[in-house]
């Protein structure tokens, strides 16, 4: 019966439709179609819809204002009293009710939205890119909002679906607690004092109490639609979002929620060229004042000049702290970032060196998993935490071709 069954991610075709009148020559995001990552929360844990030979979920969004658009099409559907799936009743029930099923609707719903859309809260930060096929430069701003700010709650319920596509485990929010926002849209000019907004992908904050009398922002959700990933938005709206915790003064740190690896690297990657390029930082770290944003990290080795940094190995743990808390990192992630820098830095040649690094690694390590090597022999426990250094040291080369610095 595999004719009448198919699979609830190809079936399920995205696009985000832009006015005619806002088609970026060479901008290949109108008409492009994409598919979600992830469908089991609304179809199931097999993601396998079943009754229907040909099967096509046709999902639509104003490009900006994320009106919705959705029709199920097939050649045939198994007749009664043969069980099928309710494709459209069980989409419908994570989507805003007023979705539209008539297409030319829609499509005028899309051209009225286009000048009238504008993004709900405040901007917080811009860049610049250029179009994929023109000579456009492309204007990208993030903007900042909370459910407080007048009527982003009902624009909240449409991005929110992206969730569920796109974040393994994702699910929807409690819109009761305090949650935050930061969404980028890219913009471009209509008409020479007007323009029209594109979204592209956001991130959902919530703030936790931090003794005694501050916060800790925790990085919960985090999506780039699949026509902008890999073409640095996503750095640019984590980047956003950092900026915008170093500003709020009763912000302590910001942390991130079991990220996904993708998401984990591109964090690694934003703050190693963060930390490389704050002069003071950089200074008091490598030694001696840096002549160029990767000079010192590039060319300084373990000994000689380089020794005199507060970096080590090992690193200075007093001086480290108080930068960790000044940049407003999470322990284990500023942790990591200096160890990367270490080894980047470190004169394999150099023994002493090497065995002070290595120690000093081991002791994180061994503190974060005491529990499971507790539970080792001696012995077994000892090759363990080789084999996790030795990973640790060959995930950190990795991540420092990456980043380039």
């Amino acid at each position: 019966m595999t004719e009448w069954t198919a699979d609830s991610n190809e079936a399920l075709t995205i696009q985000l439709v832009r006015s005619q009148k806002d088609v970026i020559q060479g901008e290949e995001v109108n008409c492009e179609e994409f598919h979600p990552a992830f469908t089991y929360p609304i179809y199931g844990t097999d993601e396998k819809l079943y009754g229907y030979r040909d099967l096509l979920v046709d999902l639509k969004f104003a490009s900006g204002s994320l009106r919705t658009y959705l029709n199920v099409a097939y050649a045939a559907k198994l007749p009664a009293p043969s069980p099928v799936d309710d494709v459209q009743g069980l989409l419908s029930q994570y989507i805003p009710s007023d979705y539209e099923t008539d297409l030319p609707s829609f499509e005028k719903k899309v051209e009225e939205d286009a000048l009238a859309f504008k993004p709900f809260g405040e901007k917080i930060h811009s860049y610049t890119k250029p179009a994929l096929a023109s000579s456009e430069v492309l204007e990208y701003e993030v903007w900042h909002a909370t459910f407080k700010t007048p009527g982003f709650r009902e624009y909240h319920e449409r991005m929110q679906l992206f969730i569920i596509l796109y974040i393994e485990g994702g699910s929807y929010i409690d819109e009761d607690n305090a949650w935050e926002f930061v969404y980028e849209a890219s913009s471009s000019e209509d008409k020479p004092s007007e323009f029209t907004y594109h979204f592209v992908g956001y991130s959902s904050l919530y703030p936790f109490y931090c003794f005694p009398e501050k916060v800790r922002m925790r990085l919960s959700q985090f999506v780039i639609l699949p026509p902008w990933q890999a073409k640095g938005h996503g750095a640019a709206l984590y980047t956003a979002i950092y900026n915008l915790t170093l500003a709020r003064a009763e912000i302590a740190e910001l942390t991130v929620e079991d990220p996904a690896e993708a998401f984990e690297d591109l964090r690694d990657r934003v703050d190693l060229r963060m930390l490389v390029a704050h002069a003071a930082f950089a200074a008091e770290a490598f030694g001696g004042e840096p002549s160029s944003t990767a000079g010192p990290v590039r060319t300084g080795k373990s000994k000689g000049k380089g020794a005199a940094g507060k970096l080590g190995p090992p690193v200075d743990r007093a001086w480290a702290e108080r930068w960790r808390v000044q940049l407003k990192l999470a322990g284990r992630q500023f942790s990591r970032l200096v160890e990367m820098l270490q080894l980047l830095r470190i004169d394999a040649a150099d023994v002493r060196a090497m065995r002070a690094y290595r120690l000093q690694v081991k002791e994180r390590l061994y503190r974060f998993n005491f529990e499971v090597l507790m539970q080792l022999e001696k012995k077994e426990r000892q090759e363990k935490l080789e084999e996790t250094f030795q990973s640790v040291c060959e995930d950190y080369r990795r991540i420092l071709a990456m980043a380039k610095i």
